[in-house]
């Protein structure tokens, strides 16, 4: 609210002067609104929500151990190496369907060739439920970044069967013989 100051300075006598009236401005309301406003908008807003993925972890209470097999012409094996770098072949260590390849991560490293090794499992087996299977193998060189950047892949891929599994000693080999093991 504005208020006007109407006195006269209080002197008496002499001249008869016109009042002065000099203007307040009561900010009070102004303030109260502000607070009304941060307040409404801090309670109304939503703030970013944290985006998980659901991995499947199995018991480590369990020692058993357990064997699967799988058809090689099925699967890739992706070893995460140093230095943002990835290298991947076709089969198992011992039988390799295809020779090692280094990429890195992102739409022109091993996202394309996910997605192209996808679909030529799809049109060999003829059945989509019979799809790529992934075995991602970090090492000891490998970090977090990386293993976040290949499971982002899994789902940029739409790829529905994959693993975390322990790198082996060829494997390791593999990535030294590489340069991918500093």
């Amino acid at each position: 609210m504005a208020e006007l100051d109407t006195s006269g300075g209080g002197k008496k006598g002499g001249k008869v002067r016109t009042k002065k009236m000099s203007t307040r401005v009561d900010l009070t309301a102004m303030v109260d609104l502000a607070f009304l406003l941060i307040t409404f908008f801090m309670l109304t807003t939503t703030l970013a929500k944290p985006q998980a993925m659901d991995i499947a972890m199995p018991d480590k209470d369990k020692e058993e151990q357990q064997e699967l097999t799988i058809a090689d012409t099925r699967t890739i094996n992706v070893l995460l190496g140093s230095g943002n770098k990835l290298e991947w072949y076709m089969g198992s260590v011992d039988k390799q369907l295809t020779p090692p390849e280094i990429q890195g991560y992102g739409k022109n490293g091993i996202r394309k060739a996910l997605l192209e090794k996808s679909k030529q499992v799809i049109a060999s087996t003829g059945d989509p439920k019979k799809g790529l299977i992934v075995l991602i193998k970090p090492s000891e060189k490998s970090n977090y970044r990386n293993l976040v950047d290949i499971l982002d892949e899994m789902k940029i891929t739409n790829i529905q069967q994959y693993g975390i599994s322990e790198i082996s000693l060829p494997e390791i080999e593999l990535l030294k013989r590489d340069g991918l093991f500093k």
